[in-house]
């Protein structure tokens, strides 16, 4: 991103055109979500597997969950990473990094949750492994098969750059229930 893109654009978010910018994102998310984000984020890959975890995370209690929550934060950057392997290893984690890098720089992140908030699969490595206190869960599975959250464009600092998030309700076709969660997180760049 150019300096000059960059300040106007943390100039438009810290500013006083924040409020209004906030709803002409919105409206940029949405329209990326169903050309870019939509074709391939409801694929039977991904809803396969996160229909399997459910079927494996239904009996964890709070304590379970955050357990495991404190295990993945303690095994960030060492050599011993069973809980983050079996997440980042998998085949749909795959299938999200070609995602990634077919999007060319728009998209920064992906993260599938299951129906506890857990991650079920993810292009890199989140901060924690239970989505479920979140926004982007709390807003989007919480709510029901047709919601949709989008973050407000902030800075990240582990990507060094404006991002908003995108995330929606994943939903069994052949029930219409909710089984789960995405959040896709984009450079914020793409829509100025």
């Amino acid at each position: 991103m150019s300096i000059f893109r960059t300040a106007v654009l943390a100039l438009l978010v810290l500013g006083h055109g924040g409020a209004a910018l906030a709803g002409d994102f919105d409206d940029q998310m949405k329209a990326f979500y169903q050309a870019s984000i939509l074709p391939w984020a409801r694929s039977p890959q991904i809803l396969d597997a996160v229909a399997a975890q459910n079927l494996r995370t239904a009996d964890l209690t709070q304590d379970d969950i955050d357990r495991l929550d404190k295990q993945w934060v303690s095994e960030i950057g060492t050599g011993s990473a069973q809980l983050i392997d079996s997440v980042t290893r998998s085949p749909v984690s795959d299938m999200l990094r070609a995602q990634l890098m077919a999007m060319k720089g728009a998209v920064t992140e992906i993260i599938v949750m299951d129906a506890r908030g857990l991650n079920v699969a993810t292009s890199s490595v989140p901060s924690d492994y239970w989505q479920g206190d979140e926004a982007k869960y709390q807003e989007t599975y919480g709510v029901g098969p047709e919601a949709m959250n989008f973050g407000e464009v902030e800075f990240d600092d582990s990507f060094l750059k404006y991002q908003g998030q995108i995330s929606f309700t994943l939903v069994d076709p052949e029930t219409g229930t909710s089984i789960g969660a995405m959040t896709v997180a984009v450079d914020a760049e793409e829509f100025l």
